[in-house]
């Protein structure tokens, strides 16, 4: 596979050409985000819900025009109020998850790795997250992945072909070096240079631009979270419930006690029949 043809089928896990990340309740594309400059570049899905343009790669056929809006283009059915079983549902990829499996709580975040607002996440709650609820056992922490930009989807192959237990690390890696690959056109030598930090190999690094069926599973992850009501990063469940902006640690407390008061309302109202 040449070096040009494994780009365009990491295009497939673009989906959204025009870029942002989640900022409260609406998706900033300011100029100083690395997500702008990652994308800022032609979409080459057409300007119409599934047009494509004659460059388009073999797997963008998939893929949607680029708009960010509350409702998908395309056509795409969206779930108003998703259950617990339907934002659990997994494809072929297995979920990337810290934590105890039964934890009574469960935080799933949807992030873009050219994101700076997952980035601000990254670096300035979730440790505190992790110390306070996930190694005591009192929340699972799911990440999934929704890249943002041809750059954010090489990176992300590259990050699922890791060794899983290096996952996180090389998820703030990439996170915190932002700077150093992201750019309008795909370096895919600067983005080597990244997972190289954790050990990859470029023969690994290469190979995992060609793993069709790793491709198609992150592809899935994508659309599945847009299903579900996604539509930037990072956007979060928490115990079920949307959050479609950062959250600060106070947040993720207040989300988390509302969560076990419902919890323990509810087993109440059981066990009272």
């Amino acid at each position: 596979m040449t070096r040009h043809f494994a780009i365009s089928m990491a295009a497939a896990l673009l989906g959204v050409a025009v870029s942002a990340c989640a900022n409260d309740q609406l998706l900033s594309v300011g100029t100083s985000s690395p997500d702008r400059i990652a994308t800022a570049s032609t979409s080459p899905y057409g300007d119409k819900p599934g047009a494509q343009s004659q460059a388009a790669g073999p797997m963008d056929a998939l893929a949607l025009n680029g708009q960010i809006t509350e409702r998908p283009p395309g056509g795409r059915v969206v779930i108003a109020s998703p259950s617990v079983d339907e934002i659990m549902k997994t494809g072929t990829l297995p979920e990337m998850s810290w934590g105890r499996a039964d934890a009574p709580v469960t935080i799933v975040k949807y992030m873009s790795l050219t994101c700076p607002y997952c980035r601000k996440f990254q670096r300035e709650v979730f440790p505190a997250v992790k110390k306070r609820y996930i190694d005591t056992g009192k929340v699972r922490f799911i990440i999934r992945e929704f890249p943002i930009g041809k750059a954010s989807g090489n990176a992300t192959i590259a990050l699922r072909c890791a060794d899983p237990a290096k996952y996180l690390d090389l998820y703030g890696r990439f996170l915190d070096q932002q700077a150093t690959w992201v750019s309008q056109e795909v370096r895919l030598d600067a983005i080597f240079k990244v997972a190289q930090q954790v050990g990859m190999t470029r023969a690994q690094f290469d190979a995992c631009l060609e793993n069709q069926p790793m491709i198609d599973g992150l592809r899935w992850v994508k659309d599945r979270g847009r299903t579900l009501g996604i539509i930037g990063t990072p956007n979060f469940f928490v115990d079920g419930k949307l959050v479609k902006r950062v959250l600060s640690l106070e947040d993720i407390d207040a989300l988390v006690a509302a969560a076990n008061q419902s919890r323990s309302a509810s087993a109440g109202t059981a066990g009272g029949r």
